[in-house]
């Protein structure tokens, strides 16, 4: 399965939606909702705020998404009386018996205890929020979604765009890494199907989705960052799987090009004939693990070598081997 793998809850399940209008910006209004739709839904859509203030969220926004305001003054000067009503309602609402799950509509990591007490009740919690959100709040949902990611993703937005200057807490691609590679160990570095590395992540990672790292697939992220780690992603008929690349090392390879070279008097003139003899040697050779997507920009990276259109020659002082001999 070539698509991101996602771990849902059941079919079509009901869900509470509780907004904190305090720190989730009215422009995501179309995201959360086109995001719950592939979770279930929502039974109860409910958005808490000071609507004596201006905050975004208007009048024909809330008619639109049929969601329903719920006031809150603030009484006393540093409490946070959004807070208290939301977990309120969440309360009251759970032991109603009505929903299966709850989505919380929140950055703010005061409503990490909700989420964790939620989740003792046996309900799928599902968490939305910027990607400042404390990790401690994501971690205690069973799934959570980067609003400005997401968002920026689905309109086409350059990657990191507009977003640099805020603070980042999205689970690190050098983590996810970790893990595919973790996967890949447990199997004895032999095949592990793309759908299963996508259950991996999401079971370990709650806020795990291809579109906080700028991709709209999980094939497309797992190859462009499986070089780093000499493992490659290959497809047979439909399947899609990961596989451990040859552990040679560059420096291995730079001396085994001179060697080559070597033979064939000095020069090749066709890179592609280089290529090939590699590939004889080497079956699971991927010059991406080196970082660079072609034999050519490999070659040029070489101290030995000097390349010039589709010829590779050695430089003056590599002409030679150890014995002193051309």
């Amino acid at each position: 399965m070539e698509e991101q793998m996602e771990l849902l809850p059941n079919d079509r399940m009901q869900f509470a939606v509780l907004i904190d209008a305090d720190n989730i910006s009215s422009k995501y209004a179309g995201t959360i909702f086109e995001e719950l739709e592939k979770y279930g839904l929502s039974s109860y859509r409910r958005i808490y705020g000071n609507w004596s203030k201006a905050n975004g969220w208007n009048e024909r926004m809330l008619l639109e998404y049929s969601i329903m305001p719920v006031q809150q003054f603030s009484y006393t000067t540093g409490k946070n009386a959004t807070d208290m009503a939301m977990v309120i309602d969440a309360m009251d609402i759970l032991y109603k018996n009505k929903v299966q799950g709850f989505c919380l509509v929140t950055s703010d990591s005061d409503f990490t205890r909700l989420a964790m007490r939620l989740r003792e009740e046996n309900m799928f919690v599902l968490g939305m929020g910027e990607s400042k959100t404390p990790v401690a709040l994501t971690r205690a949902c069973n799934r959570f979604i980067h609003l400005n990611l997401v968002d920026e993703q689905n309109k086409n937005v350059e990657e990191n765009n507009a977003q640099e200057s805020e603070e980042q807490n999205v689970t690190p691609i050098s983590e996810i890494r970790k893990a595919v590679l973790a996967l890949c160990n447990e199997n004895g570095g032999s095949k592990v199907d793309l759908s299963r590395i996508g259950s991996r992540l999401n079971d370990k990672f709650s806020d795990f989705d291809v579109r906080n790292y700028g991709y709209t697939k999980l094939s497309t992220l797992i190859d462009q960052e499986l070089p780093e780690m000499s493992m490659s992603m290959n497809k047979k008929s439909s399947q899609y799987y990961v596989e451990r690349r040859s552990t040679l090392t560059k420096e291995e390879l730079e001396q085994e090009i001179c060697a080559l070279i070597r033979k064939n008097g000095g020069k090749i003139e066709n890179l592609s004939i280089l290529n090939d003899e590699l590939h004889k040697k080497y079956k699971q050779l991927d010059f991406r693990q080196f970082g660079y997507s072609r034999i050519s920009s490999f070659l040029r990276s070489l101290k030995s070598v000097n390349i010039h259109e589709n010829e590779v020659s050695l430089k003056e002082d590599q002409r030679t081997d150890n014995d002193g001999s051309v």
